[in-house]
């Protein structure tokens, strides 16, 4: 039976006990793990939300001076509405060898193992510098993390390196897709049903739309790029969230409906916004307005999820294959993470960490003491590495 450390254990429970859901506070978690960072030594930053009910926290530990490596991950998770478990998600379980609870794979486990080596980092002295970062709402479009980032680059030593400890079985990934997340929201003209030509109905004008994304959809998975290593192979499109009218006898006023697209590297972005726009502007609107003149066809960017993009001579890569052993090819993602956002900020950046992406946002979501025993031994690694040995 593999066995982890019983703080590496306690912290997973703790941090899974916190209820970090995105649309939820997640300052209890970052009071606890910060009062448990400084009491290791570590040197503590937060930057908040605008509304201060959200904070991302920056631990260091030795010198501060620029290089050395960022471990990053976000403290939020996902919903656990309307899914079956068979246990409390918010309390860690043993089964099997694994660990049952939300966060436990995507992406607290993670989170808690570089927390629990917090002594050892600070246990001797450290040549390169080591730290850990905590973001907020991750899962809803890597809004949260930018505070960090920019009070990084703005007043502290630059990290040379950046470790994303999203779930990967503990394989490198060097790149992944981006994410674009839009809300588009029409407004009608309400109306007796059995008199449609004195309104204008939101709700078809937004399936209009809809079919125009899924026409988009087609059209980019018969054009996948030839060699494309993604999985999917093709740009996607997903329509997540549709709301709209007060009763089936009426003429719907209002519709919105939230949709995304992940595109490959070499898409054209703004193609594809403008593609829509004008389908919006050119041929729907017009026929809205025929009985609903003051109709309206609003489209709002609400999150930008920057891609990963492959490094030639990664600095990242190059000390993760090292210290892991690993000798298999880096791959790429189709899930979107904020690794991306750090190699914007002039950081290598890899996508390592344990547990499974297939694990996350599910019922039951798990993972196996294995991985986290193979990232125990990772961060001792880089410890080691860290103190010049």
């Amino acid at each position: 039976m593999v066995s982890i450390r019983p703080q590496t254990r306690d912290l997973i429970e703790r941090l899974v006990g916190f209820d970090t859901t995105s649309a939820k506070s997640n300052l209890a978690l970052i009071d606890f793990a910060q009062d448990y960072l400084e009491n290791q030594g570590a040197r503590c930053r937060r930057t908040v939300n605008p509304e201060g009910t959200k904070a991302n926290l920056f631990a260091s530990f030795g010198p501060e001076a620029p290089g050395g490596v960022v471990l990053s991950g976000h403290s939020d998770v996902v919903p656990v509405d309307g899914q079956a478990w068979d246990s409390d998600p918010f309390t860690v379980i043993e089964r099997d060898g694994c660990l049952y609870g939300r966060g436990t794979a995507d992406m607290k486990s993670f989170l808690a193992t570089a927390m629990a080596l917090a002594p050892e980092f600070q246990a001797q002295p450290l040549k390169h510098p080591l730290h850990i970062a905590l973001s907020f709402d991750e899962e809803v479009g890597c809004t949260g993390v930018g505070h960090m980032i920019d009070d990084i680059t703005a007043r502290l030593p630059l990290p040379a390196m950046v470790i994303v400890g999203e779930p990967t079985s503990m394989r490198i990934i060097h790149g992944h897709k981006g994410c674009y997340i839009f809300e588009t929201r029409v407004r009608g003209q309400a109306a007796h049903s059995s008199q449609p030509h004195r309104g204008g109905n939101a709700i078809m004008a937004a399936g209009r739309l809809i079919a125009f994304l899924a026409e988009l959809a087609a059209d980019k998975r018969r054009t996948a790029p030839a060699g494309s290593t993604f999985d999917p192979p093709y740009t996607t499109f997903n329509l997540g969230e549709v709301e709209g009218g007060k009763a089936v006898n009426i003429v719907a006023q209002d519709c919105r409906f939230a949709w995304e697209f992940r595109p490959v590297p070499g898409e054209d972005i703004e193609a594809v916004i403008a593609a829509f726009r004008a389908y919006a502007e050119n041929e729907v609107l017009p026929a809205l307005r025929e009985f609903a003149p003051e109709a309206a066809i609003e489209t709002e960017q609400m999150a930008t999820v920057l891609p990963l993009t492959p490094e030639s001579d990664g600095a990242a890569e190059s000390l993760v294959r090292r210290l892991s052993g690993s000798n298999t090819a880096a791959g790429v993602v189709s899930f979107g993470t904020e690794g991306g956002l750090f190699q914007s900020a002039g950081m290598s950046t890899v996508v390592f960490g344990p547990g499974s992406i297939d694990q996350a946002h599910k019922p039951n979501e798990f993972i196996a003491l294995e991985q986290v025993a193979a990232c125990e031994e990772f961060l001792l690694k880089l410890r080691d590495w860290a103190a010049g040995a």
